[in-house]
């Protein structure tokens, strides 16, 4: 019987947990992103089979039974109310309140189009601002994607 998406995330979890790693030491012992490394422990990306062997040494407790799971499409999905969540809510805010100001600079940089969230890297960063307080930057990497104009081709019979 197949486990559910939970009981997966929660023992991927003691896994990282037993490691004493961070995502971003994990990220760099396998050349992923910090937050791809987190979104395939919480099964929201797929773990490709070369990426594997990197994953394993970074974390050598992993189980082949969790490696084998983590290699399969997972369910993207999220709790709704995730969003419930203050750091989860601020981001949302984040990007609701500077969507159309981001939205017009990619409309004058690229033309009519959006940024992919499937050809798309992400991460987390730390910094030290001009006042000597911590700072948050995250990136958002997406492939540009302009719209197509939708005109009637050639019909074969």
């Amino acid at each position: 019987m197949e486990e559910n998406k939970k009981t997966i995330i929660n023992r991927l979890a003691a896994v990282k947990s037993k490691s004493g790693k961070s995502c971003s030491q994990i990220a760099e012992q396998t050349g992923l992103t910090n937050v791809y490394v987190a979104q395939l422990l919480r099964r929201q990306a797929q773990l490709k089979p070369d990426t594997a062997p990197k994953l394993r040494a970074a974390l050598p407790e992993l189980p082949e039974d969790l490696l084998q799971e983590m290699m399969r499409p997972p369910m993207r999905s999220y709790d709704p109310n995730l969003i419930q969540d203050p750091c989860v809510y601020r981001l949302n805010e984040a990007v609701m309140h500077f969507g159309e100001s981001i939205k017009e600079i990619i409309n004058e940089e690229f033309g009519d189009g959006i940024m992919s969230a499937i050809d798309f890297y992400c991460s987390v960063d730390k910094v030290k601002g001009v006042d000597g307080k911590d700072r948050v930057v995250v990136t958002f990497d997406g492939k540009y994607l302009p719209y197509t104009e939708q005109v009637h081709g050639l019909l074969i019979l």
